[in-house]
């Protein structure tokens, strides 16, 4: 795995178990519903977003998170931001705990696409804050635009998600999950698995880490929190970025960087 640099806001810095309310249950297994980022990511937050990652404020941010390693220097970076944003959207803990008629997957933020003069990409990670939408976070690379990319090819249609604990990347469609990277081929195999035996390696990779469980109560870090969704709500992302821990923008506004692994290799 290659690490990816990130910069983050203070509303990073949430909260990380897994908090998913009651116990996982056997509830049939509901199909997944590519309306769930859809219906959120509507025309007029998409427009939001937009105007949040081209901002001037954004732009000069990029600016210095393009140069922090000498490769161009914050003046010529002269970042861009092409196209529109994107839903990105993650494993749902209310599937995880087996809730009737949860989706697979949610949406987690929208992402914008950055490019800098020398070439470098970057992803802009947009949510509605209590001040409105904001850039929340600023990633190297192009996963989420890639992903989603590979996933529309792959299932027409489908939901292309994040399982953010072993950083996989799959699109779900019909009763199916198809894997889009090594991590996801690792962990539901090349030819991907059934949405009902999906659900299972899920229940049992983190149905033990529930609210009052021993991994909660002593305060492990896991990849979702009680909080609704960032993108469908004014609450603060779930997940801490892997790595260095919580990344903040302090008092004074100043970027603060660390590294987040991340793949970058892609399954056919």
């Amino acid at each position: 795995m290659t690490p990816r640099t990130t910069a983050a806001a203070a509303v990073l810095a949430a909260t990380v178990l897994l908090g998913l309310g009651g116990q996982a249950a056997a509830a049939p297994v509901p199909q997944p519903g590519a309306a769930t980022a859809e219906t959120l990511a509507t025309a007029e937050t998409l427009a939001a977003a937009d105007r949040a990652a081209a901002s001037p404020e954004s732009l000069a941010t990029l600016s210095r998170f393009f140069s922090r390693e000498g490769k161009v220097s914050a003046a010529a970076a002269r970042p861009r931001v092409e196209g529109t944003a994107i839903p990105v959207s993650h494993l749902s803990p209310e599937f995880v705990a087996g809730k009737a008629g949860a989706p697979v997957a949610r949406l987690e933020f929208l992402a914008s696409e950055a490019v800098a003069a020398d070439g470098q990409r970057a992803a802009l990670w947009t949510a509605r804050t209590e001040a409105g939408w904001q850039v929340v976070n600023i990633a190297t690379g192009d996963d989420e635009f890639r992903y989603a990319r590979l996933g529309a090819a792959k299932l027409p249609g489908g939901t292309v998600f994040r399982e953010p604990q072993i950083d996989a990347w799959y699109v779900a469609g019909g009763s199916r999950v198809l894997p889009l990277d090594e991590d996801a081929v690792r962990a539901v195999g090349a030819g991907g698995t059934s949405l009902t035996g999906y659900r299972a390696r899920v229940v049992q990779a983190y149905g033990n880490k529930l609210p009052g469980s021993a991994y909660a109560e002593g305060g492990m870090a896991g990849g979702f929190d009680e909080a609704p969704s960032p993108a469908g709500s004014a609450g603060a992302p779930a997940e801490l970025l892997a790595g260095a821990g919580a990344l903040a923008l302090g008092g004074a506004g100043a970027l603060v960087l660390a590294r987040s692994r991340r793949r970058t290799s892609a399954a056919a």
